[in-house]
């Protein structure tokens, strides 16, 4: 989206705010790594650093063939995950 330039401050200001936000506010741009966490056969409980409640996580990498899955509802400090295999993944938390 091209604003025009004979807008005055306040009015460009007004909808790079409306454009900016909703990017800035993507709870994706917060996402914390955390590199080689250890997943075991059965549940692993994950400290998850954010310091808030998480909202979500991703897999980023993944050293061997495994399903895993959230076992416990999201919280202000852990991660708990399920899994059918020993293995070592890097996480997005988010």
């Amino acid at each position: 989206m091209q604003l025009p330039l004979n807008l005055p401050l306040s009015q460009m200001q007004s909808q790079w705010k409306g454009i900016l936000d909703p990017i800035l506010g993507n709870p994706l741009n917060s996402m914390l790594v955390l590199p080689n966490v250890k997943l075991n056969n059965g549940v692993t409980v994950i400290n998850h650093l954010l310091g808030r409640k998480q909202q979500g996580f991703v897999q980023l990498d993944i050293d061997g063939a495994a399903i895993y899955y959230r076992s416990a509802p999201l919280n202000d400090t852990t991660l708990t995950l399920t899994s059918n295999a020993s293995v070592n993944v890097t996480l997005g938390v988010y």
